[in-house]
């Protein structure tokens, strides 16, 4: 670091120069790592520009449609562009998806009826698919009030899949395998595309006509696959994540073979209507170019999660990944063992961003969580996890999850002023 950049650090954001060693020292450990994400983006980069050349995008298609939004070039047009990218037979992109959450959710209904079996084989899924799912909540519509039944296999000790007990739990009901990529809020490392892959092969092996839906949330160009490419039948995920690249303002995508989709868009419309129908108002220029700054957004937020994860090790704390273990999402845990640090950490996070970066984060009760959650998020966009954000469950063993960060800098600085809030609480010592 030059001595010019350390003094505007400590002159303008009062980081101690202990701070800004382990900075350094972090650096030099993640050169490498570095590296080989420029490698994976490089690739992913030309190939989101190869699939917007085939499909022939002009400024044309950035033109929004109002009322039913009958032939919206635009729409369509990424539609296919989705498609591609994601090697699918098609693809469903929206804005009035209006999260992860919900394009999974129009998968399972869409896909899934009453006397199906859906079942998990990443254990409990993540939080806010359980009362669509049924497993919490009555009186909403979940899956489990129309008649689809649930079941689950919970990972093993060390966080991989439990193929003994997955061959027992499918069955002639079982109609959807349910795979999270991500850990969510779980001290489990991601799958990745080779993980999804040999699990794949294996359910089939069980059940040919089995539909495999992965939760894509976190995943999309950590790698130069995605799960379609791995024999998945669909994938879902939201625009305010890695594929919106931290400009489409809201939407969700739904990938995967034609009559997965269609039923999905079935169930995001009307049957009979499907994706016929859906004005983009005035979205998709932000949808185009938010995909095609994605794999380089993700990129800088995979190298802030690696800085993270480098320096919190340097420090003394467990961390999941770790510095050189390999990725399959942008999520970073840092796992430390008392309420006190988890808080300071999420706060400096808050105070390192160029937005609200004046407000001070605090527990609360989130809709859609059991426990209070504190979360840290200076962003652009409401709720962007592209974009660095820090959050947690106020809970043992009291593990935060960073991820996101439009570019490397704000990463490096939102973690040296965490690190420098919790050494001005005498939580640490350097």
């Amino acid at each position: 670091m030059k001595t010019d950049l350390k003094e505007y650090l400590k002159n303008e954001f009062g980081i101690d120069e202990r701070v800004l060693k382990v900075a350094d020292s972090a650096l030099k450990e993640v050169a490498s790592e570095f590296s080989a994400i420029d490698s994976v983006k490089e690739y992913n980069q030309f190939k989101v520009i190869k699939a917007m050349q085939n499909n022939n995008v002009s400024d044309t298609h950035f033109n929004g449609t109002t009322g039913y939004g009958y032939d919206d070039k635009g729409r369509d047009a990424l539609d296919c562009v989705y498609r591609d990218v994601f090697k699918a037979e098609d693809a469903l992109v929206r804005h009035q998806i209006v999260s992860g959450t919900h394009a999974l959710a129009l998968c399972l209904y869409g896909n899934l009826r009453p006397g199906d079996e859906l079942l998990s084989v990443v254990g409990k899924p993540y939080d806010t698919l359980e009362e669509v799912i049924g497993i919490r909540g009555e009186g909403g519509g979940s899956l489990k009030e129309f008649g689809v039944t649930y079941n689950q296999v919970d990972l093993l000790e060390d966080g991989s899949l439990d193929y003994k007990s997955i061959e027992k739990a499918i069955n002639s009901k079982t109609k959807m395998v349910l795979l999270q990529r991500s850990r969510g809020y779980e001290w489990r490392p991601s799958f990745t595309i080779d993980e999804i892959e040999k699990a794949i092969a294996f359910i089939k092996g069980i059940k040919s006509d089995v539909l495999v839906l992965v939760d894509n949330c976190y995943g999309e160009f950590v790698e130069t696959k995605e799960p379609i490419e791995v024999g998945a039948d669909l994938a879902a995920g939201s625009l305010i994540k890695n594929p919106g690249g931290g400009i489409a303002p809201t939407g969700g995508y739904i990938v995967g073979k034609k009559s997965c989709v269609q039923k999905a868009a079935y169930r995001f419309t009307t049957p009979g209507l499907g994706k016929k129908v859906g004005s983009s108002l005035d979205n998709n220029r932000l949808m185009y170019q938010g995909l095609f700054l994605a794999p380089h957004v993700v990129a800088e937020s995979l190298k802030g999660a690696v800085f993270c994860a480098a320096v919190m090790k340097e420090l003394g704390y467990r961390t999941s990944p770790g510095v050189h273990d390999k990725r399959g999402d942008i999520i970073q845990a840092i796992r430390f063992d008392n309420p006190d640090s988890l808080i300071a950490f999420c706060q400096g996070i808050q105070k390192g961003s160029p937005v609200d970066s004046f407000v001070t984060p605090e527990p609360w009760d989130m809709p859609g969580y059991e426990s209070p959650v504190i979360m840290a998020a200076g962003a652009f966009i409401q709720g962007s996890s592209i974009e660095l954000s820090a959050d947690a469950p106020i809970k043992p063993p009291y593990i935060a999850y960073m991820q996101g960060g439009l570019v490397f800098e704000h990463v490096k600085l939102g973690v040296m002023i965490s690190i420098q809030k919790m050494l001005e609480k005498g939580i640490i010592q350097i």
